[in-house]
């Protein structure tokens, strides 16, 4: 899958904001990190990138909060050097057009696919670590 660089992920943010009909994939907002919802049929979307060089290199887990947002924050950065973006995968709803960040996240004894909405006022394009 090809890597999406900055000012193509910038422009699906856009084109993403500006969809207002309603649809089976915003019926449970996901403004910031979330599980993936059970109303969401994974079926209805399909990747069209990725935001990271190589699947086989280990990328950073430095997060990227200046203004003291956290993890969880609605109004977190989307900054695609960092974790957790730096192992994400943009979906897009074949339905509205919306478009998704979507990682695995990893724990000790579980795996959760985990999904956030892409917002345009969010994103920044911050040098990764490193």
């Amino acid at each position: 899958m090809q890597k999406i660089e900055f000012e193509t992920l910038m422009r699906l943010a856009q084109a993403s904001a500006a969809v207002t009909a309603p649809c089976s994939c915003n019926r449970v907002p996901v403004p910031s990190w979330s599980a993936l919802p059970m109303t969401l049929e994974l079926d209805r979307f399909e990747d069209i990138g990725v935001l990271f060089d190589d699947p086989c290199d280990e990328p950073t887990f430095a997060e990227y909060h200046p203004a003291g947002t956290r993890y969880e924050s609605e109004e977190a950065p989307i900054a695609p050097g960092f974790y957790p973006y730096n192992r994400c995968t943009v979906a897009r709803c074949l339905d509205c057009g919306r478009h998704y960040l979507r990682y695995n996240e990893a724990g000790g004894y579980f795996t959760e696919l985990r999904i956030r909405a892409l917002r345009p006022a969010l994103l920044v394009d911050a040098a990764a670590p490193g």
